[in-house]
């Protein structure tokens, strides 16, 4: 692998985190397409898991958010992932928060962003899976599933589950997301109510979507890290009851300790990066204990390192996921993260 991204990372963190963001994929893309980004990075890792029923090519996948709507799937693939996790998507389109709605904290490795679930709709994305190469080659794509910010919390249900309707053919697995603080209300459904209703909805569209299409797609749940010990036993007392796949640990924080004196520290929206390993840790330790080893848990938050992924294996994570250590490491880190697992 040719690591040029410490020679890059000036020029992208001179610019807008979404232009950014935005630029960096165009050029991905451009690469993916005439066949050099290979040269760059190599052939990818090959550490096969299995897990839920499905043969990751390596236990490192990328989190939901960097790609929201399917347009990069084949240049990430080509970074060495073992899988990738798409969206947040929503039923129907939707342009998210107002602008900037993303910020750096490069003196704490971190970012916040307010993005609000900007996405071109479920249906968009789907058709996108579906043109991708690595879909079509049998690559592992889970789709990451929420509600439309304009949907009122007592109708979420409906939304979820149109979504899932719609990915259900596409995906390997199907990530129900409650746990973005980006859109209003929206982890009140980490509440036992809301919760049991959505979990119950949800099990009983993938019953008749098993029957329909004779295969039964695996269904993760995406949590927060801001959880109290008795919430996170309540959530895997739920994840049993009604047969979840796996949880993934965890979505970003509302919690500002130790940068809210640093440069945007203080912006609304969700903290990424090494703020909040710890806090990611310690849930998926609770998890860990609460849910003796009956379903796995993936471990997201705050991975720049080899170390942090060992870590999060340590307190019970059986695979991991990277995005903001991507922005800040580059695609070297994906390698260093896939070699730290035995």
């Amino acid at each position: 692998m040719i690591d040029t991204y410490p020679l890059l990372r000036p020029l992208l963190f001179s610019m807008d985190p979404e232009e950014a963001h935005d630029f960096s994929f165009s050029q991905l893309d451009r690469l993916e397409r005439c066949g050099l980004l290979k040269n760059f990075i190599g052939k990818p890792l090959i550490k096969p898991v299995d897990l839920c029923g499905i043969t990751f090519r390596n236990p490192v996948g990328l989190a939901a958010g960097l790609d929201k709507d399917g347009k990069h799937i084949d240049a990430l693939a080509s970074l060495g992932f073992g899988f990738l996790e798409i969206g947040t998507v929503t039923p129907k389109a939707q342009a998210g928060n107002p602008k900037p709605r993303m910020f750096r904290l490069p003196e704490a490795n971190a970012l916040i962003n307010r993005m609000g679930f900007n996405n071109d709709g479920v249906d968009a994305c789907v058709e996108r899976v579906k043109r991708s190469r690595f879909y079509q080659e049998g690559g592992v794509i889970g789709l990451n599933i929420g509600k439309n910010a304009s949907t009122a919390l007592e109708d979420a249900s409906k939304d979820y589950v149109s979504c899932m309707r719609a990915v259900y053919p596409v995906a390997s697995y199907i990530t129900a997301n409650i746990s973005s603080p980006n859109t209003k209300n929206l982890r009140d459904l980490q509440g036992e109510v809301l919760l049991r209703q959505l979990l119950g909805a949800l099990q009983q569209e993938r019953r008749s979507l098993s029957d329909q299409y004779g295969v039964r797609k695996p269904l993760f749940l995406k949590i927060a890290p801001d959880l109290e010990a008795s919430d996170l036993k309540l959530i895997a007392d739920l994840l049993l009851e009604f047969e979840i796949d796996a949880v993934i640990a965890t979505n970003t924080t509302i919690s500002r300790n130790g940068v809210e004196k640093l440069d945007h520290g203080n912006e609304a929206g969700g903290l990424s990066g090494s703020p909040v390993l710890k806090l990611s840790n310690q849930a998926i330790h609770h998890l860990f204990q609460y849910l003796h080893n009956r379903i796995p848990i993936i471990g997201v938050g705050g991975i720049l390192s080899a170390d942090a992924v060992k870590q999060k294996i340590d307190v019970g994570a059986s695979l991991v996921q990277i995005y903001t250590g991507l922005i800040y490491k580059g695609p070297k880190l994906i390698r260093d993260c896939v070699r730290a697992f035995n």
